[in-house]
């Protein structure tokens, strides 16, 4: 059957450059060909077509076909748009000593949310680009649709993670979403209310989270490991899906 609208499925998904080279990924193999270091295998990637929790013209081309494997060839203006010259600024260099950074030409830095990658330093000041580093760039996705994904625990699964970049404890009841959460997140999270009843048919609620005692000692013990001097592993999602917002 194919594919509508509103459908969540499953992913598997690499983007290249048409002209040579992966730029982002969810299959381990390919990330490793951008970071050799990655040793996680990254979490199965289930999105809802036409919301945009991925890229727009993926998106757009996977409604109406069936499950199975495509090679996805975008323009800029289909993929990350054209290159903004606006977007490449000069920064004071004392921006980056107060924050005992150095801004040495090809590295890249989070500027209150917005990732510049630093091309040139000199006479006091820093040239630093803002565009997406796959701007004004021909891409090539290839993405293999898995399957449909009809649990309902798992579409909220998937929406909570897009929505807010983390877990929290749920459960479905009712035609509701009951969202363990604490007082002061509750304003911010019933922001996306219309997101839930759109998107899951679901209206969404709250209660106290059950399980403060055991996140407690969980820190606690967490913590008692870095003291001892154990490395400690940050988990965290592949950088892309935050830059190119796979909306990933």
């Amino acid at each position: 059957m194919a594919l509508q609208k509103k459908d969540f499925i499953e992913i598997e998904f690499t983007g290249k450059l048409k002209e040579g080279g992966v730029f982002d990924s969810n299959i381990k193999e390919d990330l490793q060909k951008i970071n050799p270091n990655i040793k996680e295998t990254p979490e199965p990637f289930v999105l809802c077509l036409g919301e945009g929790m991925f890229l727009k013209g993926v998106e757009d081309f996977l409604i109406g076909k069936e499950i199975g494997k495509y090679e996805i060839e975008l323009s800029p203006e289909n993929a990350f748009g054209q290159r903004n010259t606006q977007l490449v600024q000069r920064i004071p260099i004392r921006v980056f000593r107060e924050q005992r950074l150095n801004p040495i030409p090809g590295f890249s830095f989070n500027f209150d949310g917005r990732i510049g990658k630093v091309l040139a330093s000199s006479g006091g000041r820093v040239i630093v680009d803002f565009n997406n580093p796959v701007a004004g760039k021909d891409v090539v996705y290839t993405v293999k649709v898995l399957r449909k994904v009809d649990d309902l625990k798992e579409k909220a699964h998937a929406l909570i993670h897009f929505l807010f970049r983390g877990h929290f404890e749920f459960e479905v009841k009712d035609k509701k979403i009951i969202l363990e959460a604490d007082e002061q997140l509750r304003q911010f999270l019933s922001l996306f209310k219309d997101k839930f009843k759109d998107m899951l048919d679901l209206e969404l609620d709250f209660k106290e989270p059950t399980k403060k005692a055991e996140d407690v000692h969980e820190h606690e013990h967490n913590h008692d490991e870095h003291e001892q001097g154990h490395e400690h592993e940050h988990n965290h999602e592949h950088h892309n899906h935050d830059e190119h917002e796979h909306s990933h």
